[in-house]
């Protein structure tokens, strides 16, 4: 069954709970994967670092400008280019601002654990880039779609590359991720 038939069969709230398992898992495959291939669960502190100016600089600040980017580009560029199925809608718009946070905040520790601090930290930054990428099935179809997570997805890799701080991209991650849930649910709220 295509992805599309499936999501016809679900609600928005099992949709959201799909996403939430998915995290999970990825959470649970990056902690399992660390004790292989990093030093064992102690090697995360090396991996996060709390500086606040770094963390404001190379996480904080290109959120806002992917944001700004795409909201750039959603201006000039027809609107079905930025249609991933109806999903990202399905999951923010009827989430109340509590509930948006803890969501992107979880996908931003999940994705970051597994993609930046496993793989990353194991097999370099361009495995790591283009697996996200890939992991985003639902954009690979939508040329503008995959070129942004492509893009972004290589940003992230390069700020850890740079900052060698996983809490950096956790904190992009998460701007980029709370933004766009946010200005998804105040388009599409029905109250």
């Amino acid at each position: 069954m295509k992805q599309s038939e499936l999501l016809k069969h679900i609600t928005d709230d099992e949709l959201r709970k799909s996403v939430v398992y998915s995290q999970f898992l990825f959470l649970i495959i990056g902690h399992v994967l660390s004790v292989f291939l990093l030093d064992g669960l102690l090697a995360w502190t090396s991996l996060i670092q709390l500086d606040v100016k770094e963390v404001v600089y190379y996480g904080v600040l290109p959120g806002i400008g992917i944001i700004l980017i795409d909201l750039l580009l959603m201006y000039f560029l027809p609107m079905d280019y930025f249609d991933d199925g109806g999903i990202n809608k399905r999951v923010f718009s009827n989430l109340s601002i509590p509930k948006i946070i803890l969501l992107t905040m979880l996908i931003a520790i999940a994705e970051e654990v597994l993609f930046r601090g496993i793989i990353q930290t194991t097999f370099g930054f361009i495995f790591a880039s283009l697996l996200f990428a890939v992991v985003h099935v639902r954009y690979l179809k939508k040329p503008v779609l995959l070129a942004s997570i492509v893009l972004v997805s290589f940003l992230l890799g390069l700020l850890y590359e740079i900052t060698e701080n996983l809490l950096v991209t956790i904190v992009a991650h998460f701007t980029v991720d709370v933004l766009s849930g946010l200005l998804i649910r105040f388009k599409y709220r029905g109250d």
